[in-house]
């Protein structure tokens, strides 16, 4: 069997220029390929009339592998019960800076 070196893992390169993206709910979840696959949405008001309707508007989807999107899910609640319990410890919010 050959020796397979292990590389080190990439460098996180900060890009100030992302956008941030705001999403009122993940509205669909599909699973293909071993990718998963979410759909967020965000509501949005048609000035064309007034008062004007009320849309749910898809704004982007996130395609993940599935262990990259459970690791996140792991994540992302570890992080909530962290502020949670914070926020139950002093009585305000706490800092979210990660």
């Amino acid at each position: 069997m050959a020796n397979i070196p292990t590389l080190p893992a990439p460098t996180l390169l900060d890009n100030p220029q992302a956008p941030d993206i705001f999403a009122d709910a993940s509205t669909g979840w599909f699973l293909h390929n071993g990718n998963i696959r979410i759909t967020f949405e965000s509501a949005r008001i048609s000035h064309l009339s007034n008062p004007g309707p009320l849309n749910r508007v898809v704004i982007g989807r996130l395609v993940m592998p599935v262990a990259a999107a459970e690791q996140m899910a792991t994540e992302l609640l570890a992080f909530l019960k962290q502020q949670r319990e914070a926020q139950t410890a002093t009585g305000q919010s706490a800092p979210t800076i990660q």
